[in-house]
């Protein structure tokens, strides 16, 4: 059957956020800074600024977030990610994330591995409740164009971002074909 998309090796980058946030670290593209933890002993060490943003590893329907406001809430959560929950193997490891406040923004990219092709940002709405209070879901809706957005955000995301992780993945013997 016809396909399009990455080969296994280059979807890590979508089904791991580990594997993303080691692979962007490793190759100076901008990411929030983070800490792996596969026991929750290990990411109760880690929990020392709030707000924080727990992700489980794998994927996990787009409820695999969580953001903790106190150190209380960050506990609970990685109580509940680490143990035995109802995303099976998305939860073996828990990424603990820096906190970034402003606006969500997603840039979708069409490449063949080489050439980047960005579309139109989306700001995309992700938790439940008025004004944003709630948890994380698989997405509230999104809306674009952004009229509020820089006008150089798509070149400034593809070049510092985009094109460097298609370069990188390419160099690394295993290139992103698909959407990114």
């Amino acid at each position: 059957l016809p396909c399009w998309g990455p080969v296994k090796e280059a979807a890590q980058l979508e089904a791991s956020k580990a594997f993303a946030k080691h692979f962007l670290q490793r190759h100076q593209i901008p990411t929030a800074t983070y800490t792996v933890c596969t026991t929750a002993e290990e990411a109760r060490a880690t929990l020392t600024e709030f707000p924080i943003v727990l992700k489980f590893d794998g994927l996990a329907a787009g409820k695999g977030v969580i953001v903790a406001e106190t150190l209380a809430q960050a506990e609970e959560a990685v109580t509940d990610m680490l143990s035995g929950n109802a995303f099976g193997e998305a939860g073996c490891r828990v990424v603990i994330e820096e906190y970034l406040d402003g606006p969500e923004v997603s840039l979708f990219a069409i490449t063949d591995g080489t050439t980047v092709v960005p579309l139109q940002p989306a700001q995309d709405f992700k938790r439940v409740g008025e004004g944003a209070a709630g948890p994380n879901t698989g997405g509230m809706g999104a809306y674009s164009p952004l009229p509020w957005a820089p006008a150089t955000l798509v070149a400034d995301v593809t070049e510092r971002v985009l094109q460097p992780m298609v370069d990188a993945m390419r160099h690394r013997g295993t290139p992103f074909a698909g959407l990114l």
